[in-house]
């Protein structure tokens, strides 16, 4: 695959879930915000995000990032119906408190 074929933006779908097994960790503080936006713009103000279990280095680096976003009005581990600790359900700003 060509360098700038790798670089182009992905379009992902806005429904309140967002997986990050696919992206690499650099992305991630810029993809949560940008994904957070969107959401916020189309009314949806709780988030899944799944970082997936592992060794727990992601999930680390998300709840970093949430704890120090200014558009986030909490966050929990996911139960065991929404992803258990491989999951974090954010509860995001409204538009006009950011």
């Amino acid at each position: 695959m060509p360098a700038d074929e790798s670089d182009a933006p992905v379009a992902l779908p806005i429904t309140g879930e967002l997986d990050l097994h696919t992206f690499r960790p650099a992305e991630i503080t810029r993809l949560l915000d940008d994904y957070f936006a969107a959401c916020r713009q189309r009314g949806l103000h709780r988030v899944r995000v799944v970082h997936g279990k592992g060794t727990g280095a992601l999930r680390a680096t998300v709840h970093a990032y949430l704890r120090r976003a200014p558009g986030i009005a909490g966050f929990a581990q996911g139960d065991e119906t929404s992803g258990g600790w491989g999951a974090t359900i954010v509860t995001l700003k409204p538009d006009n408190s950011c």
